[in-house]
């Protein structure tokens, strides 16, 4: 049985309570492309990179992504003063509040969990009439790179373990296409130790019986519709698109962009930019990893040239990537 669990943040908890050491050989895990970090592109990276050269902007971005590599190295390596790292979007507006003759650049990275948030900065923005506010957008969606993995990159994967937080805007539901068209149990489960046990106990009860479904552990936060504002905000501010994930590609219907109406507030309109798909660094296994095709050892680069001091690829990166998970966990509560 090989059950992958989408979200980057299960990845972590299920090191760290050593819950891969409990299950039996017959029973896998496999880390999906959960992590936001890890499946931004590195033409957004060389972007965002681009940008922060200019003396005019100030780059306001989540911690982990100074770290990720682009073509030519990170922010963090570019070591400018106008790369800030901030923890919400709505510190980017006040950066954007503090300095009225910058342009504020927010990267706008992760799934339906951030993406609410960055709408609301938006909003915000408009209402303010904050000009030197603008975003790259580079939010995901969950449900369709599911159904891409299934459709054309691992076909192995018996049942999903979904995301908690992403569950909580989308609702359980949204996953109900996976199951109708693939058959493939999808339970959703929070991240404490007794959840994700519970959630994998559904799973392979649903797979004994042959009955597969959506069911939701995590019924303390997560409804079947979802949370209707977040929904409603999303909707208002963003269209999907086409996008190109880190390592796999396009994946229809999975990206998120501004709508035309606040096209104003789109970093790459603003500057006349358009983003390049480009090359992985040789070596890096990164994509192969995000589809549940290996484990991070099996990376040729993975403990020697790539490393959390020294990443190649940003699943080294990223506090919730899994070479990072192994990286610190593996070896020590791992039996598979």
């Amino acid at each position: 049985i090989q059950i992958m669990e989408v979200c980057g943040t299960h990845t972590v908890a299920i090191f760290r309570h050593g819950i891969r050491s409990l299950l039996p050989a017959s029973l896998k895990l496999l880390s999906g492309p959960g992590c936001p970090v890890c499946v931004t592109d590195q033409g957004l990276i060389d972007t965002v990179i681009t940008l922060a050269q200019r003396d005019d902007c100030i780059i306001a971005t989540y911690g982990d992504m100074i770290r990720v590599p682009g073509t030519n190295g990170s922010l963090e390596a570019l070591g400018r003063s106008n790369i800030k790292v901030v923890f919400s979007s709505d510190n980017a507006l006040t950066l954007a509040r503090k300095h009225p003759d910058k342009t504020v650049v927010f990267v706008a990275v992760g799934f339906e969990t951030t993406a609410p948030a960055t709408a609301v900065a938006i909003e915000q923005a408009q209402a303010e009439g904050l000009e030197n506010f603008c975003v790259i957008c580079g939010h995901k969606i969950v449900v369709p790179a599911m159904a891409a993995l299934l459709s054309s990159r691992n076909d192995k994967i018996d049942a999903f373990l979904c995301p908690g937080h992403v569950s909580v805007i989308i609702g359980s539901d949204a996953y109900r296409p996976i199951v109708e068209q693939f058959h493939r149990p999808c339970v959703v489960a929070g991240f404490e130790a007794g959840q994700v046990l519970e959630g994998i106990a559904r799973i392979c009860a649903q797979l004994a019986e042959g009955r597969p479904q959506v069911e939701s552990v995590y019924r303390a936060a997560v409804t079947k519709t979802g949370n209707a504002v977040a929904l409603r905000l999303m909707k208002t501010y963003f269209e999907i698109w086409d996008g190109p994930w880190r390592g796999l590609g396009v994946i229809p219907g999975a990206s998120l962009r501004l709508k035309a109406p606040y096209c104003r507030f789109d970093a790459l309109t603003r500057f006349g930019l358009t983003e390049t798909l480009t090359p992985e660094p040789p070596g890096c296994q990164c994509g192969t990893v995000l589809c549940g095709l290996i484990d991070p050892p099996r990376c040729g680069l993975f403990g020697t040239r790539c490393t959390p001091e020294t990443p190649v690829g940003p699943c080294m990166v990223s506090t919730e990537g899994a070479c990072a998970a192994w990286y610190k966990y593996g070896k020590s509560n791992s039996k598979h």
